[in-house]
């Protein structure tokens, strides 16, 4: 089964995606950087049928040296035992979704694509969604395949998404069209909940995340 017979683009509406319960992993990333305890309460108070629940600090990101970021990257091989683990190999196809709008679904889905990953998509609208056409919803747990522990993620060769660390980002800071998609008040240095240092990088343009989305909470035309 092939990204294309599948996902032929990023997104999947939660009316197309109900058709394919039980043929895709789900993944559910929901998350609250003001509690990192509350999206995992959330997934299990109620979730996609079947779908796992992926922490951001925990399976998302590596351990933080104090120098290397607020959710640092973990190696591809760490990431791939991460999702090797779910039973996903390199054609599972694979669902993220999140209750905050898509910004730690996309963080997800990157990531994946990042693995060497094509058949991912990100469910448009993400939990609301799915409840708003009164799709049924599960408790608890879901269950990991028993055999999910043998199965080992194949890297690609090369990554999927490119990178660059921030001594490469002051290096090319005019060379290179940065967005920050934070809020805009965080984003001018008016608050700041979490970081040590507030404000932006020099030269950085700012697009809220929020601004992508519609009144309904799904993705905005390409256009807009």
């Amino acid at each position: 089964m092939s990204r294309q017979d599948v996902f032929p683009t990023p997104l999947i509406g939660a009316d197309v995606l109900s058709a394919w319960l039980g043929r895709v992993v789900l993944i559910d990333v929901s998350f609250d950087l003001a509690d990192v305890h509350a999206g995992e309460a959330a997934y299990r108070s109620a979730h996609l049928p079947g779908a796992f629940y992926g922490h951001l600090e925990r399976d998302f990101s590596a351990a933080k040296t104090g120098r290397n970021g607020r959710h640092p990257l973990p190696t591809r091989e760490a990431f791939a035992a991460t999702v090797g683990a779910l039973g996903i190999q390199a054609d599972t196809p694979v669902v993220v979704y999140d209750r905050q709008g898509g910004m730690f679904a996309a963080r997800a889905w990157w990531m994946l694509r990042w693995l060497g990953h094509r058949a991912v998509a990100l469910l448009d609208g993400g939990l609301p969604a799915w409840q708003a056409l009164g799709y049924a919803l599960e408790r608890g747990i879901s269950a990991v395949p028993d055999d999910a522990s043998r199965r080992s993620y194949v890297l690609s060769a090369e990554p999927g998404m490119p990178t660059l660390d921030a001594d490469a980002v002051q290096a090319g800071l005019h060379q290179h069209t940065l967005i920050d998609a934070r809020a805009p008040a965080r984003f001018r240095g008016d608050i700041e909940p979490l970081d040590p240092v507030a404000g932006h990088i020099p030269g950085a343009l700012n697009r809220p995340f929020q601004d992508n989305l519609g009144p309904d909470g799904c993705f905005c035309p390409p256009a807009n």
